[in-house]
Protein backbone atom coordinates (compact mmCIF):
# COMPACT_ATOMS: atom_id res chain seq x y z
CA UNK A 1 0.00 0.00 0.00
CA UNK A 2 1.17 3.41 -0.71
CA UNK A 3 1.38 6.64 2.05
CA UNK A 4 3.72 8.85 3.39
CA UNK A 5 4.06 10.29 6.93
CA UNK A 6 6.15 12.87 8.49
CA UNK A 7 7.05 14.25 11.97
CA UNK A 8 9.40 16.51 13.94
CA UNK A 9 10.70 16.00 17.61
CA UNK A 10 13.18 18.33 19.13
CA UNK A 11 14.84 19.22 22.20
CA UNK A 12 17.95 21.64 23.22
CA UNK A 13 18.93 22.95 19.45
CA UNK A 14 19.07 19.30 18.16
CA UNK A 15 15.75 18.36 15.80
CA UNK A 16 14.99 15.25 14.35
CA UNK A 17 12.74 14.99 10.93
CA UNK A 18 11.46 11.49 9.87
CA UNK A 19 9.91 11.15 6.61
CA UNK A 20 8.74 7.30 5.42
CA UNK A 21 7.24 6.52 2.34
CA UNK A 22 5.53 3.54 1.45
CA UNK A 23 4.79 1.93 -2.33
CA UNK A 24 2.93 -1.76 -2.81
CA UNK A 25 4.80 -4.57 -2.29
CA UNK A 26 4.18 -8.15 -1.56
CA UNK A 27 6.28 -8.50 1.46
CA UNK A 28 7.81 -5.88 4.31
CA UNK A 29 10.64 -4.36 2.73
CA UNK A 30 12.70 -1.39 5.36
CA UNK A 31 15.00 0.59 3.32
CA UNK A 32 17.01 3.28 6.21
CA UNK A 33 18.68 5.81 5.76
CA UNK A 34 20.03 7.64 8.61
CA UNK A 35 22.98 10.13 9.36
CA UNK A 36 26.12 8.33 9.91
CA UNK A 37 26.16 9.88 13.69
CA UNK A 38 22.43 7.90 14.20
CA UNK A 39 23.68 4.38 12.51
CA UNK A 40 23.44 2.57 15.78
CA UNK A 41 19.81 3.42 15.84
CA UNK A 42 18.94 1.49 12.67
CA UNK A 43 17.87 -2.46 14.43
CA UNK A 44 15.66 0.39 16.41
CA UNK A 45 14.13 2.04 13.98
CA UNK A 46 13.63 -0.67 11.64
CA UNK A 47 12.35 -3.37 14.39
CA UNK A 48 9.06 0.35 15.43
CA UNK A 49 8.76 0.04 11.56
CA UNK A 50 8.42 -3.76 11.52
CA UNK A 51 5.99 -3.50 14.70
CA UNK A 52 2.98 -1.04 12.85
CA UNK A 53 3.57 -2.80 9.25
CA UNK A 54 3.31 -5.84 7.71
CA UNK A 55 3.65 -5.09 3.93
CA UNK A 56 5.20 -2.98 1.47
CA UNK A 57 8.43 -1.31 0.71
CA UNK A 58 9.04 1.69 3.23
CA UNK A 59 11.73 3.67 3.28
CA UNK A 60 12.61 5.95 6.16
CA UNK A 61 14.70 9.45 6.01
CA UNK A 62 16.00 10.57 9.37
CA UNK A 63 17.37 14.38 8.95
CA UNK A 64 19.36 15.94 12.09
CA UNK A 65 19.81 19.57 12.45
CA UNK A 66 21.63 21.13 15.18
CA UNK A 67 21.57 24.58 16.40
CA UNK A 68 24.92 26.90 16.99
CA UNK A 69 25.55 27.35 20.48
CA UNK A 70 28.48 28.91 22.06
CA UNK A 71 27.68 28.08 25.23
CA UNK A 72 27.80 24.32 24.47
CA UNK A 73 31.34 24.64 23.25
CA UNK A 74 34.33 23.48 25.25
CA UNK A 75 37.98 24.43 24.19
CA UNK A 76 40.41 22.03 25.38
CA UNK A 77 43.72 24.02 26.55
CA UNK A 78 45.45 21.03 26.83
CA UNK A 79 45.14 19.72 23.49
CA UNK A 80 45.91 23.15 22.06
CA UNK A 81 48.89 23.50 23.81
CA UNK A 82 50.09 20.32 22.85
CA UNK A 83 49.39 21.17 19.48
CA UNK A 84 51.30 24.43 19.47
CA UNK A 85 54.38 23.01 21.17
CA UNK A 86 54.66 20.19 18.29
CA UNK A 87 54.48 23.12 15.64
CA UNK A 88 57.20 24.91 17.33
CA UNK A 89 59.54 21.95 17.41
CA UNK A 90 58.41 21.34 13.62
CA UNK A 91 59.11 24.85 12.83
CA UNK A 92 62.81 24.89 13.81
CA UNK A 93 63.68 21.67 12.52
CA UNK A 94 62.17 23.32 9.20
CA UNK A 95 63.59 26.48 9.41
CA UNK A 96 60.27 27.97 9.34
CA UNK A 97 58.26 30.62 11.68
CA UNK A 98 57.31 28.53 14.68
CA UNK A 99 54.82 31.05 15.88
CA UNK A 100 51.56 29.84 15.98
CA UNK A 101 48.52 31.45 15.96
CA UNK A 102 45.36 30.84 17.80
CA UNK A 103 42.91 31.16 14.45
CA UNK A 104 45.25 28.24 13.61
CA UNK A 105 45.36 25.97 16.59
CA UNK A 106 41.04 25.75 16.73
CA UNK A 107 40.48 24.06 13.41
CA UNK A 108 42.26 21.11 14.68
CA UNK A 109 40.75 17.97 16.05
CA UNK A 110 40.23 17.76 19.55
CA UNK A 111 40.30 21.20 20.50
CA UNK A 112 37.21 22.77 20.16
CA UNK A 113 34.24 19.80 21.48
CA UNK A 114 30.68 20.05 22.55
CA UNK A 115 29.73 19.81 26.62
CA UNK A 116 26.99 17.84 25.95
CA UNK A 117 28.30 15.23 23.84
CA UNK A 118 28.08 12.79 26.48
CA UNK A 119 24.51 13.35 26.94
CA UNK A 120 23.40 13.62 23.35
CA UNK A 121 23.08 10.31 22.39
CA UNK A 122 20.83 9.47 24.46
CA UNK A 123 18.49 12.48 23.51
CA UNK A 124 19.21 11.94 19.98
CA UNK A 125 17.94 8.23 20.18
CA UNK A 126 14.86 9.61 22.20
CA UNK A 127 14.16 12.05 19.29
CA UNK A 128 14.42 9.91 16.59
CA UNK A 129 12.35 7.17 17.64
CA UNK A 130 10.04 9.17 18.58
CA UNK A 131 9.92 11.08 15.24
CA UNK A 132 9.89 8.16 13.46
CA UNK A 133 7.10 6.54 15.48
CA UNK A 134 5.19 9.96 14.83
CA UNK A 135 5.96 9.78 11.41
CA UNK A 136 4.85 5.73 11.32
CA UNK A 137 1.39 6.90 12.38
CA UNK A 138 0.77 9.52 10.09
CA UNK A 139 1.70 7.15 7.43
CA UNK A 140 -0.67 4.05 8.73
CA UNK A 141 -3.46 6.90 8.74
CA UNK A 142 -3.11 7.64 4.99
CA UNK A 143 -2.73 3.99 4.41
CA UNK A 144 -6.02 2.78 6.25
CA UNK A 145 -8.15 5.77 3.92
CA UNK A 146 -6.73 4.51 0.70
CA UNK A 147 -7.19 0.62 2.85
CA UNK A 148 -11.02 1.74 2.90
CA UNK A 149 -11.30 2.56 -0.87
CA UNK A 150 -9.35 -0.55 -1.74
CA UNK A 151 -12.15 -2.57 0.55
CA UNK A 152 -15.19 -1.47 -1.40
CA UNK A 153 -13.08 -2.07 -4.62
CA UNK A 154 -12.91 -5.72 -3.58
CA UNK A 155 -16.16 -5.71 -2.25
CA UNK A 156 -17.61 -4.54 -6.15
CA UNK A 157 -15.54 -7.36 -7.36
CA UNK A 158 -16.85 -10.09 -4.50
CA UNK A 159 -20.32 -9.05 -5.69
CA UNK A 160 -19.74 -9.31 -9.76
CA UNK A 161 -18.46 -12.93 -8.90
CA UNK A 162 -21.54 -13.87 -7.17
CA UNK A 163 -23.56 -12.86 -9.82
CA UNK A 164 -21.31 -15.18 -12.41
CA UNK A 165 -21.57 -17.97 -9.74
CA UNK A 166 -25.60 -17.24 -9.86
CA UNK A 167 -25.92 -17.07 -13.80
CA UNK A 168 -23.67 -20.38 -13.88
CA UNK A 169 -25.87 -22.33 -11.14
CA UNK A 170 -28.90 -21.05 -13.50
CA UNK A 171 -27.41 -21.93 -16.92
CA UNK A 172 -26.08 -25.60 -15.60
CA UNK A 173 -29.69 -27.94 -15.95
CA UNK A 174 -30.19 -26.62 -19.15
CA UNK A 175 -26.79 -27.78 -19.98
CA UNK A 176 -27.77 -30.68 -19.06
CA UNK A 177 -30.61 -31.18 -20.50
CA UNK A 178 -29.36 -29.64 -23.80
CA UNK A 179 -26.63 -32.47 -24.01
CA UNK A 180 -29.39 -35.28 -22.75
CA UNK A 181 -31.36 -34.47 -26.38
CA UNK A 182 -27.87 -34.42 -28.23
CA UNK A 183 -27.15 -37.48 -26.88
CA UNK A 184 -30.39 -38.95 -27.84
CA UNK A 185 -30.43 -37.21 -31.55
CA UNK A 186 -27.08 -38.74 -32.18
CA UNK A 187 -28.29 -42.31 -31.23
CA UNK A 188 -30.89 -42.25 -33.14
CA UNK A 189 -28.92 -41.08 -36.08
CA UNK A 190 -26.64 -43.90 -35.92
CA UNK A 191 -29.05 -46.31 -34.59
CA UNK A 192 -31.29 -45.78 -37.44
CA UNK A 193 -35.35 -44.99 -37.41
CA UNK A 194 -35.97 -49.07 -37.08
CA UNK A 195 -34.06 -49.87 -34.24
CA UNK A 196 -35.37 -48.69 -30.44
CA UNK A 197 -32.85 -47.17 -27.72
CA UNK A 198 -33.44 -49.04 -24.06
CA UNK A 199 -34.27 -46.22 -22.05
CA UNK A 200 -32.48 -47.59 -19.07
CA UNK A 201 -29.27 -47.57 -21.12
CA UNK A 202 -29.61 -43.74 -22.12
CA UNK A 203 -30.46 -43.11 -18.70
CA UNK A 204 -27.42 -44.48 -17.64
CA UNK A 205 -25.73 -42.60 -20.37
CA UNK A 206 -27.52 -39.24 -19.59
CA UNK A 207 -26.74 -39.89 -15.70
CA UNK A 208 -22.84 -39.75 -16.35
CA UNK A 209 -22.94 -37.16 -18.70
CA UNK A 210 -24.41 -35.00 -15.99
CA UNK A 211 -21.95 -36.47 -13.30
CA UNK A 212 -19.38 -35.06 -15.93
CA UNK A 213 -20.74 -32.14 -16.30
CA UNK A 214 -21.62 -31.42 -12.95
CA UNK A 215 -20.17 -28.58 -10.84
CA UNK A 216 -21.67 -27.88 -8.23
CA UNK A 217 -19.07 -28.96 -5.67
CA UNK A 218 -17.18 -25.64 -7.41
CA UNK A 219 -20.07 -23.39 -7.53
CA UNK A 220 -20.89 -24.23 -3.79
CA UNK A 221 -16.80 -23.78 -2.80
CA UNK A 222 -16.87 -20.05 -4.47
CA UNK A 223 -20.04 -19.68 -2.69
CA UNK A 224 -18.29 -20.45 0.57
CA UNK A 225 -15.01 -18.31 -0.56
CA UNK A 226 -17.00 -15.17 -0.92
CA UNK A 227 -18.04 -15.96 2.35
CA UNK A 228 -14.76 -15.83 3.51
CA UNK A 229 -13.45 -13.08 1.80
CA UNK A 230 -16.43 -10.92 3.23
CA UNK A 231 -15.45 -11.39 6.69
CA UNK A 232 -11.89 -10.78 6.23
CA UNK A 233 -13.12 -7.22 4.37
CA UNK A 234 -15.34 -6.77 7.64
CA UNK A 235 -13.19 -8.13 10.06
CA UNK A 236 -10.08 -5.63 9.08
CA UNK A 237 -6.79 -5.95 10.42
CA UNK A 238 -3.35 -7.83 8.59
CA UNK A 239 -5.80 -9.67 6.32
CA UNK A 240 -3.48 -9.43 3.26
CA UNK A 241 -1.83 -12.70 3.20
CA UNK A 242 -5.67 -14.69 3.92
CA UNK A 243 -6.90 -12.58 0.97
CA UNK A 244 -4.25 -13.47 -1.42
CA UNK A 245 -4.73 -17.21 -0.42
CA UNK A 246 -8.57 -16.74 -1.40
CA UNK A 247 -7.68 -15.29 -4.36
CA UNK A 248 -5.67 -18.67 -5.96
CA UNK A 249 -8.92 -20.25 -4.63
CA UNK A 250 -11.10 -18.96 -6.53
CA UNK A 251 -9.04 -19.03 -9.67
CA UNK A 252 -8.40 -22.84 -9.07
CA UNK A 253 -12.53 -23.37 -8.61
CA UNK A 254 -13.20 -21.20 -11.73
CA UNK A 255 -10.93 -22.88 -13.93
CA UNK A 256 -12.35 -26.66 -13.02
CA UNK A 257 -15.55 -25.02 -13.71
CA UNK A 258 -14.49 -24.17 -17.44
CA UNK A 259 -12.64 -27.23 -18.17
CA UNK A 260 -15.79 -29.35 -16.95
CA UNK A 261 -18.29 -27.73 -19.23
CA UNK A 262 -18.54 -26.85 -22.93
CA UNK A 263 -21.63 -24.61 -23.11
CA UNK A 264 -20.90 -21.64 -25.02
CA UNK A 265 -22.94 -19.34 -22.54
CA UNK A 266 -21.34 -21.00 -19.22
CA UNK A 267 -17.73 -20.59 -21.14
CA UNK A 268 -18.61 -16.62 -21.41
CA UNK A 269 -19.70 -16.50 -17.85
CA UNK A 270 -16.56 -18.14 -16.95
CA UNK A 271 -14.75 -15.34 -18.70
CA UNK A 272 -16.20 -12.65 -16.51
CA UNK A 273 -15.95 -14.50 -13.77
CA UNK A 274 -11.90 -14.69 -14.00
CA UNK A 275 -11.59 -11.19 -15.59
CA UNK A 276 -13.21 -10.41 -11.88
CA UNK A 277 -11.30 -12.55 -9.73
CA UNK A 278 -7.87 -11.29 -11.65
CA UNK A 279 -9.26 -8.07 -10.70
CA UNK A 280 -9.97 -8.70 -7.08
CA UNK A 281 -6.05 -10.55 -6.70
CA UNK A 282 -4.25 -8.02 -7.88
CA UNK A 283 -6.10 -5.58 -5.57
CA UNK A 284 -5.18 -7.79 -2.66
CA UNK A 285 -1.69 -7.87 -3.25
CA UNK A 286 -1.79 -4.85 -1.90
CA UNK A 287 -3.31 -5.17 1.06
CA UNK A 288 -2.02 -5.53 4.38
Amino acid sequence: MTGFGAATASAKGLTVRAELRSVNHRHLLVKLRLPADSAALEPRVEASVRKGLARGSVTVHVHLTREGNAAAACIDADVARSYRDQLRVLGKKLGLDSEVRLAELLPLPGVVSSREGSTEPGRMEKLVLRAVGDALQDLIGMREMEGEAMARDLQRNATAIERSVKRIAARMPKVVEHHRRQLTKRVKILLGSESSVNPGDLAREVALLSDRLDVSEELIRLEAHLGQLSKLLTKGGNVGRKLDFLAQEFFREANTVGSKCSDARVAHEVVELKTHIERLREQVQNVE
